[in-house]
């Protein structure tokens, strides 16, 4: 188990990682923070990313044929320099927060930041 700081730590060591944040989906604020933000401004970044999520968490489109704890584990998006990925934290609780990470498209191996992401969400503690 890991703290926010330790996570977003783990997360910018992923190779071509930008920036990362934990976002709370419900506000769209950052509760925590490293790297650089797109456009320099990880706040506005986070309320974009939340609303992107919140999209997806709860379109009907995604949530017919959910089988687990929540119908949507990943959202990707792709860009000419560089790709966003949202990882939703599952918790025993309703949880309201996702990882977001930036990653520079020409460092980075979508496979293995999906892969790594993905591990430090299930060892994150949200405090």
């Amino acid at each position: 188990m890991t703290g926010i700081d330790g996570c977003l730590a783990e997360a910018m060591a992923i190779p071509g990682a930008r920036g990362a944040s934990l976002v709370d989906w419900t506000s769209g604020l950052a509760l925590g923070v490293a790297g650089e933000g797109p456009g320099g401004d990880h706040e506005t970044s986070a309320a974009d990313a939340a609303e992107l999520a919140r999209l997806a968490f709860e379109n009907a489109a995604f949530t017919r044929s959910a089988a687990g704890p929540g119908p949507v584990e990943d959202v990707i998006v792709t860009a000419r320099g560089g790709y966003h990925l949202i990882r939703f934290v599952e918790t025993a609780f309703d949880s309201s927060v996702f990882l977001y990470l930036w990653l520079d498209r020409a460092e980075a191996n979508l496979a293995v930041a999906l892969f790594r992401l993905k591990a430090l969400a299930g060892r994150l503690v949200v405090t």
